[in-house]
Order: C-alpha cells, then sequence, then structure tokens
C-alpha cells in the first residue's frame, strides 16, 4: 500500500518518512544538532517544486518543555516557533495547519506534523476536507494518503536511531529516508537514508 509521506508520533518517541513516487532521489541530512532536513540528492533531477525540500524535524523547547516536530513540509519551522514561544503544542499545531491548509498540488497533499515531548505528544493532519489535531497516549501513524486519519500503531523503538531504522522498513511502498527522535533527558535526532 502507497502512503506517501507519514509520521509516527507518541510520547518519548516519533519518526517521520518520505515514502515518493515522484520525488525518490532525496535525503535527510542532519543541518544542525536540532534540525534535519530533506533535500534532493546529489544524483537528482533539478526541479522548481517547492515541496522536495524542508525541514522535517526540529528540536524545540527547554526545561520540562523539551521536544521535537516533525512534519513533512515548511510547516515544521512555525510550529516550532510557536511551540518555542509558548503555545501549547496543540494550539501551534492548530493555528499553523490551519493557516498553512494542505498543500497546493495536483494531489491536495496532506500536511502532517507531531509534536513530541518526554511524556506528551500531539498528532496533526490538515487534508482538503478536514483539520484534525489530538494528543496521544501511545504511538499514532498518519499518513498523506490512504492512512490520512491518527491511528494507534504499535511502534516501539527507544532510541532515534530505531526509531528512523524502524520506520524506513515499514511495510509500506516507496520508502525513501526517514528520521526518528527520542526525547528523554535530552533531545536525540537520527536518519536513516537507506544506505
Amino acid at each position: 500500500m502507497y502512503v506517501g509521506r507519514l509520521l509516527i508520533a507518541g510520547p518519548s518517541i516519533g519518526a517521520y518518512r518520505v515514502s515518493s513516487r515522484s520525488f525518490p532521489n532525496r535525503e535527510i541530512r542532519r543541518r544542525d544538532d536540532e534540525t534535519l532536513t530533506v533535500v534532493p540528492t546529489d544524483e537528482a533531477p533539478p526541479t522548481d517544486n517547492p515541496y522536495v525540500s524542508y525541514n522535517c524535524a526540529r528540536t524545540v523547547g527547554d526545561g520540562g518543555r523539551r521536544g521535537a516536530v516533525i512534519g513533512n513540509g515548511s510547516h515544521v519551522d512555525p510550529i516550532a516557533e510557536k511551540y518555542d514561544r509558548g503555545y501549547p503544542a496543540r494550539d501551534a499545531l492548530v493555528e499553523t495547519l490551519h493557516a498553512l491548509d494542505f498543500e497546493k498540488d495536483d494531489y491536495d497533499t496532506p500536511r502532517i506534523a507531531a509534536v513530541v515531548g518526554r511524556q506528551t505528544a500531539t498528532v496533526g493532519i490538515v487534508r482538503r476536507d478536514a483539520l484534525l489535531v489530538c494528543a496521544v497516549d501511545e504511538p499514532h501513524l498518519v499518513a498523506t494518503y490512504e492512512r490520512d486519519t491518527p491511528d494507534p500503531y504499535g511502534f516501539e523503538p527507544t532510541t532515534a536511531s530505531a526509531a528512523a531504522k524502524t520506520a524506513q522498513q515499514l511495510d509500506f511502498e516507496h520508502p525513501v529516508c526517514a528520521a526518528g527522535v527520542h526525547v528523554g533527558d535530552s533531545v536525540g535526532l537520527a536518519t536513516e537514508n537507506g544506505d
């Protein structure tokens, strides 16, 4: 089954995966200690598509609000910025997803995102027909196609690296690359580019 981009988020753990038929020549690069970015590989043909490259994971907050934002596009940055300014996770997701809406591409691709904290997680999606944001107490999966409502999903990695690897190996079609986050005493980020 092809579900497009997907994320799984629960308290302390999360993962984001690029699955793509149209733009498979991508990888996730670590920009710094706090940001992971989806970019075209060196072999990728040139494109002016604004949805191909974006930050997919950012660490946020400090102290008891330390966490990570994951998602499939340019909305990751404003969600992270709102959270850093003190917005609750739900409000940061709702305001940003509502403002940016679904992607205006040929497929009306939904925007998916999550805020992962040490003991909390909030997952959201904006589609052509709905905006859904919910706090979750166990890992939930949401994807841009087919699985476009957050639903519980068995996901048991306990490190960022294991989360990225597990997401990359999920039994959904056209995996390209993945990111993992783990929130404990600190926030860990990891990438899996299928190497």
